[in-house]
């Protein structure tokens, strides 16, 4: 099987992510493409937010959930190298067309990809005071 059929074999379906056909390239590339990749690795980005919490001394548990919420953000939009890592663990996982369109519209996408793994890591604040729990 050629890499590019396995990778979106291994993609699930999301129904939330609607088409039009008025939509912009982006918000088609976004739904078609970065919603099943980034629930597809929803565990990785967790497991290495987990990482860079300990990494920085753990200061993100001594944080109210506000302040939890601008910590993620921080995280990923100041720190260029854990930036770049998420960006990684997205674009592995295009095919050569999907990385062809992405090029095409790499500023709006990046920004795109990283506000969705803002949400995402958000939505999930949760699960990493578990993780300070079983410490």
């Amino acid at each position: 099987m050629r890499r590019s059929e396995a990778l979106l074999q291994s993609r699930p379906d999301v129904p939330s992510a609607r088409l039009n056909p008025e939509m912009s390239d982006e918000e088609r590339f976004q739904n078609t493409t970065l919603r099943p990749i980034l629930q597809t690795q929803n565990n990785l980005f967790l497991a290495v937010f987990r990482h860079y919490i300990s990494k920085h001394k753990n200061a993100y548990y001594a944080l109210d959930s506000g302040a939890r919420e601008v910590y993620i953000e921080n995280a990923i939009q100041k720190d260029i190298k854990f930036r770049n890592a998420l960006k990684g663990m997205i674009i592995g996982q295009f095919t050569l067309e999907e990385y062809g369109l992405y090029q095409q519209h790499s500023s709006a996408l990046n920004k795109r990809m990283m506000q969705m793994v803002i949400n995402r890591l958000k939505d999930q604040m949760q699960l990493f005071e578990e993780a300070a729990l079983l410490q």
